[in-house]
């Protein structure tokens, strides 16, 4: 939520500062500091850090939209329930319990990738490249 933000003017010199002190950094003076109210608002830290970056341009989901081709796997199941296969330059992320055969799947699928004439790269982010080859 916004708030209004304060000045803290010294009444000898006119210097502005951020918060109270007792001294004035400008003309070295004592208890001169005022609180002003600026009349601006502020906006809490986590807002104003969503607003750091560079903009962007939205595309609007109106319209037609066409289906993008797909490339099948080889194994007739994993082509069902991907759509009929794979996006060329998608990402497809499984995720279930251990060892109900995740690796050995997508080891699989992307063998037969390869045979097919087609590149193809399996990254894992929980098992070292020994699990893999095993699977392999």
């Amino acid at each position: 939520m916004a708030k209004n933000a304060l000045s803290f003017v010294c009444q000898n010199c006119g210097a502005a500062h951020g918060r109270w002190q007792g001294k004035c950094e400008s003309c070295d003076e004592w208890n001169t500091l005022v609180e002003e109210d600026t009349g601006a608002t502020t906006m809490p830290a986590s807002i104003r850090s969503r607003r750091k970056g560079r903009k962007f341009a939205l595309e609007t989901l109106t319209g037609k939209s066409h289906e993008a081709p797909r490339l099948p796997s080889g194994m007739a199941e994993l082509d069902r329930v991907t759509g009929g296969g794979f996006v060329r330059g998608s990402v497809l992320l499984v995720g279930g319990d251990p060892g109900i055969g995740k690796s050995t799947l997508l080891t699989q699928a992307t063998s037969l990738l390869a045979r097919a004439g087609h590149r193809a790269v399996y990254i894992s982010g929980e098992e070292a490249v020994a699990q893999v080859r095993l699977r392999a």
